[in-house]
């Protein structure tokens, strides 16, 4: 039986900063249009972290039961470490899937946003179709896209609209980017996993680009996310200053590049999640002076 400990590990907690990031960036454009709403940005945040809650322990279960972590030399899992059976597991994802289902729904009834009910829907099935089901996208190279569209532009936008009723040019490019950030991210964790996802056939993006490409695609996408930001600047200088990330992304961009493998890759995941949170704390602060 697993411990709290272990269900705290499964729940893979340095992955959250990927699920606060785009509600940061969110909330900083609606206050970029003067309607910043706190208790929304507290409600569109517990939706977010619900959901990837549920997703880490929704990928464990699904890749527990299918086999794929048989070999694992990423992070701790419930079912493929044995610490907890394949069904409590199952369990707690769809319990997070309803706890965030509870807050979006507050969510909705409070910015009268009714129609935000079918993305709220849609972004649970995606959660769970990323590994769980027959044909799961994350199995088939399908996983970035989902992850820069429900984890940037859903999770980024829907965030601006709840608050705003409407959208700015820097919510959008705030959404392409934090959605870039979380997809290099999963670039690193799947080139870790490149060795073993091909032997249990998990055909994620980085498998089909192969090693030296999906390594190269890293410091494209951290790159790019920053340069979205700075097409803001002609008319908020103050974003500028996500340029002080840049030192940040070396050292990750480094380690990819370098071919280093296994065991070798997991701190660029954690470095990852930090350069995401410095963006959106940075993209915040230059919204806020912007406006001020």
């Amino acid at each position: 039986m697993a411990t709290f400990a272990q269900w705290v590990q499964g729940a893979r907690p340095r992955t959250l900063p990927m699920a606060i990031a785009p509600v940061i960036v969110g909330s900083a454009a609606a206050f970029g249009l003067g309607s910043f709403r706190p208790v929304n940005a507290v409600l569109a945040a517990l939706v977010a972290v619900m959901l990837q809650v549920g997703v880490n322990y929704a990928n464990d279960y699904s890749d527990g039961v299918r086999g794929t972590d048989d070999n694992r030399v990423g992070p701790f899992r419930l079912v493929g470490g044995g610490a907890a059976e394949p069904r409590t597991v199952k369990r707690a994802a769809f319990l997070s899937f309803g706890a965030a289902a509870v807050f979006g729904l507050a969510l909705v009834v409070l910015s009268q946003t009714w129609w935000l009910i079918i993305v709220g829907a849609a972004s649970v099935l995606a959660a769970w179709g990323y590994t769980g089901g027959k044909r799961p996208y994350g199995y088939l190279g399908l996983g970035d896209v989902f992850v820069f569209v429900f984890f940037g532009l859903v999770a980024t936008l829907g965030t601006t609209y709840t608050q705003a009723l409407t959208l700015s040019p820097a919510s959008w490019a705030g959404a392409v980017a934090t959605g870039l950030i979380a997809d290099a991210l999963l670039m690193a964790n799947n080139v870790r996993d490149i060795p073993t996802d091909t032997v249990a056939g998990k055909r994620t993006l980085a498998v089909r680009l192969g090693d030296r490409a999906a390594r190269r695609s890293y410091p494209v996408m951290l790159g790019v996310a920053i340069l979205a930001a700075l097409l803001l600047a002609p008319s908020n200088p103050w974003m500028l200053l996500v340029l002080v990330l840049v030192p940040a992304c070396i050292r990750p961009s480094r380690t990819m590049v370098s071919g280093t493998a296994g065991p070798g890759l997991i701190p660029v995941l954690q470095q990852t999640g930090f350069i995401n949170l410095g963006f959106s704390f940075l993209f915040a602060a230059a919204s806020v002076l912007g406006r001020v």
